[in-house]
């Protein structure tokens, strides 16, 4: 293998207070209800986001068999989470809200309504695509849009997420990470000025430029189906200035923490991201001499670069994975040809993994 493989977003991490309440809420509003790995251990290589010292956390990966990425739900469990010191506006640094696919966007639209959770009314981006803003109860902002391409189908309305909006000070300079390295290098609108659909936001009245990417190429590698396909979306404010939407924070305080790449070649990719600027800031290869991190139910490699205004970028190499805990199989990915899919009726085997209200 010449050079390494990313095969979508792998999951994005959400920090709570409660992982077991949080994640009751996303099992009902967004159908991920099959768990990958629950684990309560210490994060111990993140020391550089959280103030020098290992924090003990119970963190819970779970997905969605329609498709899309994961959640990594994330808790502190000897440390009280902090909110951010300040309302996040629109433009704000970091990921400000997730992308979620759906299949009807007015049948979503009215199922949430029924519920009453909070939501902006259905507006349209600028490439005339219908969609709507939700805000679940812990301050995380969602952005459900419509999408034809899906996994296993089943009665739910949603699958689980299929990118992210991103806050950057400067679009151009952010593309050398988001489509140089990420490979999100096809532009589908590049708009500038007020943009009205941002109206229900806090901030969101004031003019931006916002670029929508998606991959130019179609993702491989073992679980690349399963995740799907997905867009970024930068957004640059001009008249608010920007904050960090982590300053004065850690990683694993409330909120988006993280956008996780599952990739094939760790080593390859390390050299990649030196050659165009953005180094590994953790790399648990440092600490495990070589060997796999052991994740309770899962094992491989992790490591994060910073984008150009501090927003983390997580990379997973998979190494072994649970298809059926309560059985015994688990799936070594170092055995297999790494540009190939897993067949479905593997990965469809995670289904029995399902955890049920």
């Amino acid at each position: 293998m010449e050079s390494a493989i990313i095969s979508g977003i792998q999951q994005i991490g959400i920090a709570v207070s409660n992982v077991e309440s949080a994640w009751k809420w996303y099992r009902e509003n967004f159908g991920t209800d099959i768990r990958i790995f629950e684990d309560r251990a210490e994060a111990s290589f993140m020391l550089p986001y959280t103030g020098g010292q290992p924090r003990k956390r119970h963190a819970a990966l779970t997905v969605n068999m329609q498709g899309g990425c994961g959640f990594e739900i994330w808790q502190y469990t000897e440390r009280t989470p902090e909110a951010p010191k300040f309302e996040i506006k629109a433009g704000d640094l970091g990921i400000y809200a997730v992308k979620i696919k759906c299949k009807n966007v007015k049948a979503t639209y009215a199922l949430y309504l029924q519920r009453n959770h909070k939501v902006s009314e259905i507006v349209k981006c600028p490439n005339g695509h219908e969609y709507f803003f939700l805000m679940d109860p812990f301050g995380n902002i969602f952005q459900l849009v419509s999408s034809s391409n899906w996994y296993m189908e089943d009665h739910k309305l949603t699958g689980s997420g299929c990118g992210a909006v991103i806050g950057v000070s400067d679009i151009d300079k952010s593309l050398k990470v988001y489509s140089e390295i990420l490979g999100y290098d096809q532009v589908m609108y590049d708009v500038h000025g007020i943009q009205p659909d941002f109206s229900y936001l806090p901030g969101g009245n004031s003019p931006f430029r916002r670029v929508l990417l998606k991959p130019g190429k179609t993702r491989k590698g073992a679980f690349s189906k399963l995740f799907g396909e997905s867009q970024i979306e930068l957004i640059q404010a001009f008249e608010n200035k920007p904050r960090k939407i982590f300053v004065g924070r850690y990683w694993g305080d409330l909120g988006f923490i993280h956008l996780c790449f599952d990739i094939n070649g760790m080593d390859q990719f390390r050299t990649f991201c030196e050659s165009k600027g953005f180094p590994f800031t953790v790399d648990s290869r440092n600490g495990t001499h070589g060997n796999s991190f052991d994740m309770g139910e899962a094992a491989g490699h992790f490591a994060y670069i910073e984008d150009p205004d501090g927003t983390l970028i997580e990379f997973v190499e998979t190494h072994k994975v649970p298809i059926l805990k309560k059985f015994g199989l688990y799936l070594n990915l170092q055995k297999r040809n790494p540009e190939k899919s897993l067949p479905d009726w593997i990965v469809k085997a995670l289904r029995f993994s399902r955890v049920k209200n």
